[in-house]
């Protein structure tokens, strides 16, 4: 199955029209080499590009509305190149293929390089086009073309992008999107980057050129594991006492999904599930022994503890979970099964490949295409395909309370009124507040939930979450998010673009006011270093003067209500947001969290640093 397809067809593929005009051009023939290029983009079938106008592509902006027609792709118009990098995110959360952007020179990557960097953590596609020049001196414009001109503009962000170029003709610009979009599209994904000199934009072309044929440059297939080591690893599942299944980066299809489901099922192995990546496996089924963490419990702990084979289908940082659950020094006492191709993605720059795991069978192969194997070789090796006597004691339901009728919520009170919300709703979640109560989600869907940032830069969140609801439009799936009052402050300008585009979202602001995350950092130091705790909330807070966040986000053309404070009234207006996004609007609301709330004591961290 492709990615980013179920049963109801392909993600990603509503077309609309927007509110930006156009004068249908009188020589729209391909004439110029901008025009080759924004063709190319077309034949690649990249259905958006997001950016924020800059000169340096003036070139490309041109063919794009008057060769292209500003459709295939159409552009999404942004405040800030952060936003066009993180709406692209989003949207291949969902369809798992690629989006354009277009950044403005080495400013406009300046600006960028964050939400890039969050890209690259979190493994999403994407092809970035930039611009530099004229490479030729005596073309540059004085003052301006020379400070927005780059030797090697790549430099800025090559340790966090797959693959980078800067093409010197018509033709060589052609391949070289072709590359970026095939090598963004190659599990592991990633971010590529083509430079695009100003001056070969806007040269006119002299010859005819050659459009590489994209049905022969298709991504490779998705490796598959060794037949050799699909037989030990079955072998050391079935006949494990205690198998444990860590479900990490998988994809969205629901064939996968599935698939997923009948291995466990098959081997009645234990399953546990991470919050930073997306949803991996129903969170109540009854092997799925506690909630997905963000950080191991001391449930998960002793899980881990308990296992003697462990499966990790590409789990973030395998060997920090050991480190967490069994102790910094202890021994990992399970044969240890990974399969991953993460390893084809490391390089000397960035530590986002975590510590060394042991690993008893490395198997260098994408996680689904390793559970389709492994569940064909198990069900051959115990001679059945019905569903194994489970191996542990299978999760119970456990009552999760009500939220307070009255008083100002806490964060749980937040998210057991949401969770109520999503039963009997298709609800794609693009995020949650950092400190989310885990116990309180229920994932039946791959799309449920489709993860964190990746590289924990506060601000994506909104961007994020229009990304996420672009590839769900005309769908029947309702695109949510709940964001900190901090994340929101940074990325709410985000909203114009989903506004301005017809893009619907209901957005949640759980609102504490603070900086809590860090509040709880400065209690800690001063517990260590003897010094008043009274102090933990200076240089923290948000509150004086309130910032009225529903205005900002009114001011930009969205829907909304302020002030909702009790569990009542939030589910109330949850209601009303979701009528309004269902008739195409953008509705945010703000919900105020008491971070001194009963059982909320340093886990209202809404809004803080991702640390």
């Amino acid at each position: 199955m492709s990615a980013g397809a179920d049963d109801k067809g392909e993600f990603g593929t509503a077309r609309f029209d927007g509110k930006d005009a156009l004068v249908t051009p009188s020589n729209a023939e391909l004439a110029w080499t901008s025009d080759a290029m924004a063709e190319m983009l077309r034949k690649l079938d990249v259905r958006y590009i997001a950016l924020t106008p800059g000169a340096s592509y003036r070139g490309l902006h041109d063919s794009m509305v008057n060769y292209l027609g500003n459709r295939d792709p159409q552009m999404m118009v942004c405040l800030h190149e952060e936003h066009a990098v993180g709406i692209a995110q989003g949207y291949a959360k969902v369809t798992e293929r690629p989006m354009a952007v277009a950044l403005h020179s080495n400013v406009g990557l300046m600006h960028a390089t964050m939400a890039i960097f969050n890209a690259w953590c979190a493994r999403n596609p994407m092809v970035i086009l930039g611009a530099t020049g004229p490479g030729d001196a005596d073309e540059r414009r004085p003052w301006i073309d020379w400070i927005h001109t780059a030797k090697d503009q790549g430099a800025l962000i090559r340790h966090y992008t797959k693959w980078d170029d800067e093409p010197r003709s018509a033709q060589a610009s052609l391949e070289s999107l072709m590359r970026a979009w095939q090598i963004a599209s190659t599990p592991p994904y990633g971010p590529t980057y083509v430079c695009l000199d100003v001056g070969l934009q806007e040269t006119k072309l002299e010859k005819p050129l050659t459009f590489p044929q994209v049905e022969r440059y298709r991504p490779g297939v998705a490796p598959a594991p060794a037949r050799e080591a699909v037989e030990e690893a079955a072998r050391m599942l079935v006949q494990a006492k205690k198998p444990l299944i860590l479900m990490g980066r998988v994809s969205r299809s629901m064939d996968d999904w599935n698939a997923r489901i009948a291995l466990a099922d098959a081997l009645g192995a234990a399953v546990l599930t991470d919050m930073k990546p997306g949803a991996a496996f129903p969170t109540e089924h009854p092997l799925h022994l506690i909630e997905p963490r963000f950080r191991p419990s001391p449930a998960s702990a002793q899980i881990t503890k308990d296992a003697d084979v462990i499966l990790s289908l590409d789990w973030m940082d395998l060997r920090g979970h050991f480190i967490q659950t069994l102790g910094k020094d202890a021994e990992v006492a399970a044969k240890v099964i990974h399969c991953t191709v993460d390893d084809y993605l490391h390089n000397g720059w960035s530590m986002d490949y975590f510590g060394l795991p042991p690993a008893d069978l490395k198997i260098l192969a994408t996680a689904d295409q390793c559970v389709t194997a492994l569940l064909e070789e198990v069900r051959r090796q115990r001679g059945s395909t019905t569903k194994a006597t489970p191996k542990w004691p299978v999760r119970e339901a456990k009552p999760l309370g009500k939220p307070r009728a009255e008083g100002m919520m806490g964060l749980r009170d937040l998210a057991l009124v949401v969770r109520e919300f999503c039963e009997g709703r298709e609800v794609t979640m693009a995020g949650f507040a950092l400190g989310w109560p885990a116990d309180t989600v229920n994932f039946k869907h791959p799309l449920d939930y489709v993860g964190f940032d990746g590289g924990g830069g506060v601000g994506s969140g909104p961007s994020n979450a229009i990304g996420t609801a672009l590839a769900l439009k005309g769908t029947s799936r309702l695109p949510m998010t709940v964001v900190g009052d901090g994340d929101f402050a940074m990325g709410c300008n985000a909203i114009w673009t989903a506004t301005h585009m017809g893009v619907p979202l209901l957005m949640v602001i759980a609102n504490n006011r603070v900086y809590y995350n860090d509040v709880a950092h400065q209690e800690r130091m001063a517990v260590v270093r003897g010094r008043p705790t009274e102090n933990k909330f200076v240089g923290q807070e948000m509150s004086d003067p309130p910032i009225d966040l529903v205005a900002i986000a009114k001011a930009q053309g969205a829907q909304g209500e302020a002030g909702i404070e009790t569990a009542a009234e939030l589910a109330a207006a949850l209601v009303r947001g979701e009528k309004a996004v269902r008739a195409g609007a953008v509705y945010v609301i703000e919900a105020r969290v008491d971070v001194g709330a009963p059982g909320e004591a340093n886990r209202g961290h809404t809004s803080g640093r991702r640390d």
